[in-house]
């Protein structure tokens, strides 16, 4: 797969380990890059380890990122991403100070494992001009990987960082509120620019009582993780901060312990309205404007 942004000299190529072979055999593979190999974490599958490197010939890099770990090689990964720049201009310097920076930005974010050591600080021999370059060069590397499904370094704006933001900048929902059945248990939320976060307060069922699998490891791994903490309430947790979900299902699945139905779980606070009802009455408000 590859993706490309208009008015960007940037080039992205990501695919399996699987068909490495075709891969290495692309024309953007004998050129000077960044690259990612991204995989499982064996000890938690909700995240992913990944490997930031750099070459002036990333196909020569991969075949020995693909040998055995005895042998030099790294067993982890799963799929490789590498980006590159259509007129050839990036030279080692540049690729040296963007794998540097952007080791530095998925470390800072935490949402991957960093096979990666510490970053080491490359650019400053780099002109002003070319320090300019990288720097747009690096946002646009950040806006394209999540279309292709590469999320580790997107910086999620939850709704109280969203406070400081300037009106216009960030797209905020109402406040939803959604109240356990046969459970004391209340958990308010809001909607930052498409990501659906719980927040910091909340209150969830305290063990998970649905079947297994599903949304269950996520539950267990949450407390583990020091987001689902003891209540003063019995039987219930809280929410020791406000966390990002997928979708409302999972953020009622994890509040209410068991399997749910976001759409129609959530409600706008005070008004009786279904998540679902509230996003149907956006979507038709908006096909009103454009006709």
């Amino acid at each position: 797969m590859t993706a490309e942004i208009m008015n960007w000299t940037g080039h992205v190529l990501t695919g399996p380990r699987s068909k490495l072979a075709e891969v290495v055999q692309r024309p953007e593979c004998s050129r000077t890059g960044v690259y990612f190999l991204v995989g499982p974490d064996p000890e938690n599958s909700l995240r992913s380890q990944v490997y930031i490197g750099e070459s002036d010939d990333v196909a020569k890099r991969l075949k020995q990122h693909n040998q055995p770990e005895e042998k030099g090689g790294k067993d982890f990964w799963e799929r490789v991403c590498l980006v590159t720049s259509k007129d050839q201009n990036l030279t080692k310097a540049h690729v040296k100070h963007l794998e540097s920076l952007l080791i530095s930005i998925a470390g800072s974010l935490g949402n991957c494992v960093l096979v990666n050591g510490t970053a080491h600080e490359y650019g400053k021999g780099l002109p002003e001009s070319d320090l300019a370059d990288m720097a747009f060069f690096l946002e646009q590397i950040r806006a394209v990987l999540p279309v292709l499904g590469l999320d580790f370094l997107r910086e999620r704006i939850s709704p109280s960082a969203a406070i400081s933001v300037p009106a216009g900048q960030v797209q905020r929902s109402p406040r939803f509120v959604y109240k356990v059945p046969k459970e004391t248990a209340v958990a308010h939320a809001q909607e930052v620019d498409g990501e659906f976060f719980v927040l910091k307060g909340s209150q969830a069922r305290g063990h998970w009582v649905g079947t297994q699998g599903g949304y269950e490891q996520l539950f267990q791994q949450m407390i583990a993780d020091g987001v689902l903490v003891e209540s003063s309430q019995p039987a219930l947790r809280e929410f020791a901060v406000d966390y990002g979900f997928s979708s409302p299902s999972a953020a009622a699945a994890i509040v209410s312990g068991r399997s749910a139905n976001g759409r129609t779980s959530w409600q706008v606070a005070n008004s009786g309205i279904s998540y679902a009802e509230w996003q149907n009455q956006q979507v038709n408000a908006a096909k009103t404007s454009v006709e």
